[in-house]
């Protein structure tokens, strides 16, 4: 009997050995894992928003060596009633607005400040728009039309097949994609849990074989259709997304620091919402559509594409709200009125016959709740009425 201890005993101690080896071998992935899953708790989401190198892997951006786009400071202007009221219930964390390319209103608000880079969440999506359209104005894709395959080859076999780059654009590619935040077994948090693990985004993409609709048929959001939009881009360019936003995009727009992405284990970009900026540089990025695609003298990204990409293309719901190339169009909104938007309340509104760019950062964990998103698009628009 003392020997069949003995025996248990060493199996035992091997064991608790093996699982701190274990352990340790993947510290790095449990605790990003864990910083995933903890992402947005109360009490953490506002840090973890200034700080989201902490739970991802990620890749640089070069600013470039040129200099930073002046800001002018404006005459302050008076917010709006309500607006303090707004600000609070909404866990808004930054508030930048601009009138004429002049700083009229700049505050930071639960612990946060003007040098925190923030998480662009799915603004990053416009910003691949502004990339596709330069790319695509220098010839490397031939036509809209063309279906996502021909330059992204390992989406063949997937729901991908068969859907074009136009459709991708307009998230009309008739996925069935769950995007529901909250349910841990969705498909967004699946490939939350990919990124965090240090998967690969390329082969999750491919993986995905379900549709719900005919390509081109019904308008619905989904997350993943920009990544294919990435993959599209990297394979007509044979160039990696952080090196070709930062030549054609960053560089041009003098940012005030250099961004970051997060990214997958293969140090692919995660072009659907891994963006972290300052406040004021998104405002710069808001700037240049507002001049319709020209900023500190240079035509960044061609006003026709501008036009493109910000005009209520999709085919959503009549009186709903609209969308573009991945862009937004408030529901009713006049013509020259559009924005980026992230999830957790972040926002570029831009306002071009007003001359008016609002940038709005939040840690809201209530951002699904009815009347959320309607009630933040009447507050920037009051705003924009109030200059």
């Amino acid at each position: 009997m003392r020997v069949v201890f003995k025996w248990v005993a060493r199996i035992a101690v091997m064991a608790v050995l093996a699982a701190v080896v274990v352990g340790l071998w993947k510290r790095e992935e449990v605790m990003r894992l864990w910083a995933v899953n903890t992402l947005f708790d109360e009490g953490k989401i506002v840090k973890n928003f200034s700080n989201m190198e902490r739970a991802f892997l990620t890749v640089p951006l070069s600013r470039g060596d040129g200099p930073v786009t002046p800001l002018p400071q404006g005459p302050e202007m008076v917010l709006p009633e309500g607006a303090a009221e707004w600000a609070e219930a909404r866990s808004v964390t930054s508030l930048v607005v601009l009138d004429a390319g002049q700083v009229v209103h700049e505050s930071y608000r639960l612990g946060t400040g003007p040098e925190d880079r923030r998480i662009s969440w799915s603004m990053a999506k416009s910003f691949l728009s502004a990339l596709f359209g330069i790319v695509e104005a220098e010839g490397a894709i031939d036509s809209l039309d063309d279906p996502v395959t021909r330059y992204a080859p390992q989406l063949a076999g997937s729901a991908y097949d068969g859907v074009s780059i136009r459709q991708v654009l307009q998230m009309t590619s008739g996925l069935e994609f769950d995007e529901d935040y909250l349910d841990y077994a969705s498909d967004i948090n699946r490939m939350g849990r990919v990124l965090a693990l240090g998967g690969t985004m390329d082969g999750f993409a491919a993986g995905l074989t379900a549709r719900a609709a005919k390509p081109g048929a019904v308008w619905k959001y989904v997350s993943i259709d920009t990544h294919a939009l990435g993959m599209v881009i990297r394979g007509a360019t044979g160039r990696d997304i952080p090196a070709l936003m930062s030549e054609k995009v960053i560089a041009p727009l003098g940012l005030e620091a250099a961004p970051y992405y997060l990214s997958d284990g293969e140090g692919v970009a995660f072009v659907l919402g891994g963006l972290n900026l300052r406040s004021r540089d998104y405002a710069r990025f808001g700037l240049m559509y507002e001049q319709r695609g020209r900023i500190a003298g240079k035509q960044v990204v061609s006003e026709d594409w501008v036009a493109a990409s910000t005009r209520a293309s999709a085919p959503t719901a009549p009186g709903e709200i609209g969308y573009g190339y991945q862009w937004w169009i408030p529901a009713g909104a006049p013509e020259g009125v559009f924005m980026a938007r992230g999830i957790y309340g972040q926002y570029i509104y831009i306002d071009q016959a007003r001359d008016v760019v609002i940038v709005v950062t939040a840690a809201d964990r209530q951002f699904r709740e009815d009347g959320v998103h309607k009630a933040n698009v009447a507050m920037m628009r009051r705003i924009a009425e109030a200059l």
